[in-house]
């Protein structure tokens, strides 16, 4: 990644410094670097600042420091805040070794007196590496095909939000649905045709639910699902019915859908299960209209 592909202005510094010149120093360095910061004298400032919910995305934390030094905090900081990349600081080299602090969680580690482009070095890394991981772990959740979430992180997303659902008390829908006769159309049309097919019925997903709120899979083959987060039975039937509709008209292909809403006492294979019967009665039922017509 080149430098001028890197975004700065994403990014917010928390430094941690018990001397103050220091702590007036960095932050104008990074000021000069086009990046935000804001500076704290103690690692206690530092876990109520973060407290704050501020979008922090470094820390760079001096390591020297009464009372709780910077190993201690950056323990801290990667357990209860693990997004947030992490920099050790420290005038004292020899006191500290490069393997301990990171193996308190630290990404990387910088002697003083700091230089403003060793400084940038580090933290260009830092948001490279994080870019990268970022990267790796949306491509292990996502289908390649549609964009949308697979299956792996359907069942994931579906036991957490199932475990929240029963102890918050909170509504939660499922849908689930498969296109009619996909398997006639790959072999009338071709299975690139079929795969141009799949990837609009993800992009209509996308478009009908709830952004930030609801998530869509591809759930494997010809079949999707949708997560509703609080929602009850009308939002669910609005959006099923939605997307029904909006593959028919574009996609020029029936799809045959089943939702089902949360219920006291239900596990993931018994929320599954009532939505899978629901589609597939939907199914039999074209089917039997189909016949009788």
């Amino acid at each position: 990644m080149a430098v001028e592909d890197i975004d700065y202005s994403a990014e917010l510094i928390l430094v941690v410094d018990d001397e103050e010149m220091i702590r007036e120093i960095v932050c104008e360095m990074f000021g000069h670097l086009g990046l935000k910061s804001h500076a704290v004298g103690s690692g206690k400032e530092a876990l109520v600042e973060l407290k704050k919910e501020r979008p922090y995305t470094f820390l760079l934390t001096d390591i020297s420091m009464p009372v709780m030094n910077g190993v201690d905090l950056i323990k801290k900081v990667r357990k209860k805040y693990p997004k947030i990349c992490t920099i050790a600081m420290t005038g004292h080299s020899r006191e500290y070794k490069y393997i301990d602090v990171v193996n308190a969680g630290a990404m990387d580690f910088i002697n003083k007196p700091l230089g403003i482009e060793e400084l940038e070095a580090k933290v260009r890394r830092g948001i490279i590496e994080r870019n990268i991981r970022e990267k790796l772990n949306r491509m292990s959740i996502t289908d390649s095909l549609t964009g949308l979430y697979n299956q792996r992180h359907f069942y994931t997303t579906l036991k957490y939000e199932v475990i929240r659902a029963e102890r918050q008390k909170y509504k939660l829908g499922l849908i689930l649905l498969d296109l009619d006769n996909f398997k006639y159309f790959n072999d009338t049309y071709g299975h690139l045709a079929g795969d141009e097919l799949l990837q609009k019925v993800g992009e209509i997903i996308e478009v009908n639910i709830r952004k930030g709120v609801d998530s869509g899979y591809r759930y494997g083959g010809d079949e999707f699902a949708i997560i509703l987060i609080d929602a009850d039975k009308d939002i669910i039937q609005r959006i099923a019915g939605r997307v029904e509709k909006n593959i028919k008209e574009e996609c020029k292909l029936g799809a045959s859908v089943g939702y089902q809403y949360f219920l006291d006492g239900m596990t993931v294979e018994m929320l599954i299960e009532k939505a899978d019967k629901k589609l597939y009665r939907s199914k039999n039922l074209k089917k039997e209209m189909a016949g009788a017509g």
